[in-house]
């Protein structure tokens, strides 16, 4: 059983605060999905538990089984079993996927690791996912449409295992066939490996394929709103406004009691 925990978190980018006293624990065996509105912290928050130093946590902590990672290096995160498929995946040239893959898996599972079981894997992996096996042997992402791209990261989320899969916009750039074979691909890790993984989204869609434990919407850099997953057919059906008027004034609420407690 593992768990991702963070706890009052707030992380700034050029002084500009992104998340407000964030606060949020998945674990095993649970898929939460976070929605929300453009411009409100959804990919920020995926980047900062993966490790990115382009932002500041000023307060609050990020807790692997436990144990605070805030000072962590990305790969320190990535050998702890933490995953980010990428909302947009960088084209890297001169590395070939199958190098790559084989280079990062070896570097998990050290002297434990077979190259033929990896191959094998790595093939029928490629296979279901309906991807050309010529890309396995090109360039990362090189050349790659968006579908493609999503689709090689699921890929590396297979070969790597991780325990905590988080999934920033992976639907965005499918059509509806690619939409559905990794709806299912993230499905058919998630009955087999038993992870916990969180999962951004703008879109009730693709979850007709994954399906969640937990839904989240967020404004303003923090939670205003869980629920299961009768929440996103709600977002779908009423948009955003009006948990968005409802959290806002609940905020002005809090702020004149605060004001009268104090006089």
């Amino acid at each position: 059983m593992h768990s991702l925990k963070i706890k009052h978190l707030n992380v700034e980018i050029g002084k500009k605060q992104i998340l407000k006293d964030f606060n949020l624990e998945i674990k095993s065996g649970e898929i939460h999905v976070i929605m929300g509105p453009n411009g409100t912290g959804k990919s920020t928050l995926s980047k900062v538990i993966m490790g990115d130093t382009n932002y500041q946590i000023t307060n609050g902590d990020i807790l692997f089984d436990g144990k605070k990672i805030n000072d962590l290096k990305v790969d320190e995160r990535a050998r702890l079993g933490i995953f980010l498929g990428m909302q947009m995946p960088l084209e890297i040239e001169g590395v070939s996927n199958a190098d790559f893959m084989r280079s990062a898996v070896h570097a998990k599972e050290k002297e434990e690791f077979k190259l033929y079981p990896f191959i094998k894997e790595m093939n029928e992996r490629v296979e279901k996912l309906h991807m050309d096996s010529s890309m396995i042997h090109r360039s990362i992402n090189q050349g790659f449409s968006g579908g493609e791209r999503k689709k090689n990261e699921i890929l590396q989320m297979y070969l790597l295992k991780p325990s905590i899969v988080m999934l920033d916009e992976i639907d965005s750039g499918l059509d509806v066939d690619s939409l559905k074979l990794v709806g299912e691909n993230v499905m058919e890790y998630y009955e087999k490996e038993d992870p916990a993984i969180l999962i951004v989204t703008h879109y009730q869609r693709l979850l007709d394929y994954i399906k969640p434990t937990h839904v989240h919407i967020m404004v303003d850099g923090t939670i205003i709103k869980s629920g299961d997953a009768s929440l996103a057919l709600e977002i779908e059906k009423y948009g955003y406004e009006k948990e968005k008027e409802k959290y806002r004034a609940s905020i002005g609420t809090c702020a004149v009691e605060s004001i009268l407690k104090h006089e």
